[in-house]
């Protein structure tokens, strides 16, 4: 029940931080009703250079997400540097879009006579510059170029609750782990456990080298016991610490683990072969080599 409240808690967070980025990100867009008026302003601008005051910008129309269509009342005639001009002075003053494409048709025929590209990141392409086009009906196209840029800001938000839900399955995943090394026989049908060339009799809390006994602690019994189960594999300082103390209601700290193990480096030293390594901010190694 904790795990299942711990993980809903997390998707949890992580949905209402997503919406957050999502929310913020919808309001820097750009209102339609806005880029309308800024489009009929950029068609309004450019009848005035064509010296025509009279005749009227139509209704902006909306093609689809990013694209839209200026159409005007009259014919007319135009320089291709003014709607160049035009349009970067306008979109720039109206922090409408800062890369985008105009494509510039005849009314009664579906092919471009005139198109530019304005684009911080690949470059400008104007051609066409300084060509008078003739007394015509046009329609000027407009395709806002949006960027797919990665958020960064998500990135940041999930990782808190991201790196809970991990650390939480870490530790369960070792949990189950260590559950699993316990279950392992590693005691034959003899009386002891056979370490490098010493024999460890842990029902009688001694160890022989040769012909030599070696008296061992209840402490040091359990220690080696656990560390005789997981050859060649970290024991984390918090199993000795649980298993040798907590569990009798004793509670220490880690300096503890550290001198029970310089003991039995001690005692075990009859074998070169045998070594306890530390392995720093998780526990020790037992290798037999």
């Amino acid at each position: 029940m904790k795990s299942f409240m711990l993980f809903g808690s997390s998707v949890m967070i992580i949905v209402l931080l997503i919406s957050a980025v999502a929310s913020i990100n919808k309001n820097h867009e750009v209102p339609a009703n806005h880029v309308e008026v800024v489009l009929r302003d950029l068609g309004h601008q450019l009848l005035l250079t064509a010296k025509d005051s009279t005749s009227r910008v139509l209704p902006v129309k909306k093609l689809n997400e990013n694209t839209y269509q200026i159409t005007f009342q009259n014919n007319f005639s135009f320089i291709s540097d003014s709607l160049i001009d035009l349009a970067q002075r306008t979109f720039q003053k109206n922090a409408l879009a800062k890369d985008y494409i105009v494509n510039l048709r005849k009314c009664n025929q579906n092919e471009t006579v005139f198109a530019f590209e304005i684009n911080s990141q690949t470059g400008n392409l104007t051609p066409c510059r300084g060509r008078k086009l003739e007394v015509g009906c046009y329609i000027i196209e407009v395709d806002l170029l949006k960027k797919d840029k990665f958020n960064f800001l998500w990135l940041i938000l999930l990782v808190i609750p991201l790196s809970v839900v991990g650390f939480y399955g870490r530790n369960k995943f070792r949990e189950k782990e260590q559950k699993e090394k316990e279950k392992e026989p590693i005691i034959d049908k003899t009386d002891h456990i056979q370490l490098g060339s010493i024999r460890f009799y842990p029902g009688d809390n001694m160890l022989k080298i040769e012909d030599r006994n070696i008296e061992l602690s209840e402490k040091e019994t359990k220690a080696l016991t656990i560390f005789a189960e997981n050859i060649n594999r970290i024991v984390e300082r918090e199993t000795l610490m649980k298993e040798i103390w907590e569990d009798n209601g004793v509670v220490v700290i880690s300096r503890n683990v550290d001198v029970l193990v310089s003991k039995l480096r001690k005692k075990l030293s009859g074998d070169g072969s045998i070594k306890f390594i530390n392995v720093h901010g998780r526990g020790y190694k037992f290798v037999i080599e």
